[in-house]
């Protein structure tokens, strides 16, 4: 077995266990993801992905706040539990 040397690195234990519960499913623990990682960049001679700041449109920036409403003010919003319950409710207006 090759020798092995440690990274120790911080995370929010929110990622952590969301990142966890993921590679679960993929059968892999984040020593695994990490290793997978580290040898992209190798062979990419630089980070595997592309690194930008994300650019959003008017559009796409409305449609976050407007979520971000309904997520905070749940009770504001009518909500429906069926295609048919919504279709009903739009009939009846």
């Amino acid at each position: 077995m090759a020798k092995t040397s440690s990274i120790h690195i911080r995370v929010e234990p929110k990622i952590k266990e969301e990142v966890e519960a993921i590679l679960k499913t993929l059968g892999m623990t984040p020593a695994d993801a990490i290793n997978i990682y580290l040898r992209q960049i190798i062979l990419n001679s630089g980070i595997p992905f592309e690194i930008k700041i994300p650019q959003f449109t008017d559009e796409m920036l409305k449609a976050i706040k407007e979520s971000d409403e309904i997520m905070n003010n749940p009770d504001a919003y009518t909500s429906y539990n069926s295609t048919s319950e919504l279709m009903e409710a739009l009939n009846d207006e």
